[in-house]
């Protein structure tokens, strides 16, 4: 269902009132609810803030860009429809992540359309990289659970640099050094930045809502993935049971959604998305921990870990350093 014209004219005068600048040298964001968003999603955002209905038995896997978003997302489906499907049926193999798992603000509202989510089967699973205040009223009132992933900020640049790289040659735009990348997320004015607002607004819900938002370090997955995935199960109400744990199904989903996995799978090596320009097999690189002693210099590990420990370390969230 499209958007009326009133309300498109209504979000139009919304961003020309909002302060603006482009970031990363070419993409026009705007300053909203005090993160940056490119300009050309902030309709997206307005909407599902708008028209989004929550259930209580809903589901949101939420994230930092670049910080174990898809990987998260296979998990999460794999746990919720384990009743219904095993490694060897599971949609996973024809169908990304991204595809399975819709997200907020990129697939649901996308084009200024409202998706009719009413006949989706509960509990129903979402995605969204909206930081906290950005959520939909809805979704903090109900009782709706958030599963919240984030990561060492020294990998999620690196990260997000070459994923930025990319979209850069997708689209042809012109590709910037990381040096001008690191600048502009250490600086905050980074689309869906400042990244320690991002991870702190979640953080602080965890700690005050333990039932409402899980809060999951990326770095804890790759150490520990059963132990995470038996706390994501017990967390969305759907625990592992004793029979299941012993018949293997944990270590199953795990492999399954292991990033060797999903990266060698076809469905995930060519072809692109439906709402975006970039390929699929963008959303798989290394993935490792501690690759960012591979990129940075020491001198800017040196700013970002005071940056981390000035901005999120006062709240008790650290990140291990090597």
């Amino acid at each position: 269902m499209a958007m009326g014209d009133s309300e498109q004219e209504a979000i139009d005068d919304l961003i020309a009132s909002l302060p603006q600048e482009k970031l990363l040298n070419f993409l026009p964001c705007c300053l909203f609810q005090n993160f940056w968003y490119a300009i050309s999603m902030l309709p997206n955002v307005v909407a599902c803030q708008r028209h989004f209905k929550a259930k209580d038995k809903d589901i949101v896997v939420a994230s930092d860009p670049k910080s174990g978003t898809t990987w998260l997302m296979a998990i999460a489906f794999s746990i919720v429809n384990r009743s219904r499907f095993d490694a060897s049926n599971t949609p996973l193999l024809t169908s990304s992540p991204h595809e399975l798992v819709p997200r907020f603000e990129i697939d649901l509202f996308r084009n200024n359309s409202r998706s009719d989510l009413d006949d989706m089967e509960e509990p129903r699973l979402f995605s969204t990289h909206l930081p906290y205040p950005s959520l939909p009223e809805c979704v903090k009132r109900s009782d709706c659970r958030i599963i919240y992933i984030c990561r060492n900020p020294l990998d999620t640049v690196v990260s997000s640099w070459y994923f930025s790289l990319e979209m850069a040659r997708s689209a042809e735009w012109l590709e910037w050094s990381l040096e001008e990348h690191f600048e502009s997320y250490c600086q905050g004015k980074f689309p869906l930045g400042p990244f320690w607002e991002h991870m702190v607004g979640y953080w602080k819900e965890s700690l005050e809502r333990p039932h409402k938002v899980l809060f999951l370090k990326y770095e804890d997955l790759k150490e520990d993935i059963g132990g995470q995935m038996k706390k994501v199960a017990q967390f969305v109400g759907l625990p592992f049971t004793k029979e299941e744990e012993e018949g293997g199904v944990i270590e199953e989903i795990a492999k399954m959604c292991s990033l060797k996995t999903l990266k060698n799978l076809e469905v995930n090596k060519s072809g692109k998305l439906p709402s975006k320009t970039i390929e699929k097999r963008s959303f798989f690189r290394k993935g490792e921990v501690g690759d960012w002693v591979n990129h940075l210099t020491p001198s800017m590990a040196n700013r970002l870990n005071s940056i981390m420990q000035e901005k999120i370390g006062p709240f008790g969230l650290h990140f291990k350093t090597r």
